[in-house]
């Protein structure tokens, strides 16, 4: 099974710049960023086999991703970056 990457990067090329700059000048931003790469790994080491858990518990994590994901989508659509 080949496991996509659901780094913002990948998931938002478009908003690469958007990216840095919120997380260079945004708190709130820069925290949510962090909250999503952490769970992001955290998933992608139980679809690695690396870690085993319940069914119930990955599902939790992935719904988290997702709102997290949303969230940090949401601010990315509002940046309005400096010429």
């Amino acid at each position: 099974m080949t496991l996509q990457k659901h780094d913002l990067h990948h998931e938002f090329p478009e908003f690469d710049k958007e990216i840095h700059h919120l997380k260079m000048n945004d708190n709130h931003f820069a925290r949510l960023f962090n909250d999503y790469h952490e769970v992001n790994q955290e998933v992608h080491r139980i679809e690695q086999g690396v870690e085993n858990t319940s069914d119930e518990y990955i599902e939790q994590r992935k719904k988290q991703r997702l709102k997290l994901k949303d969230e940090l989508f949401v601010m990315l659509k509002k940046v309005d970056l400096p010429a």
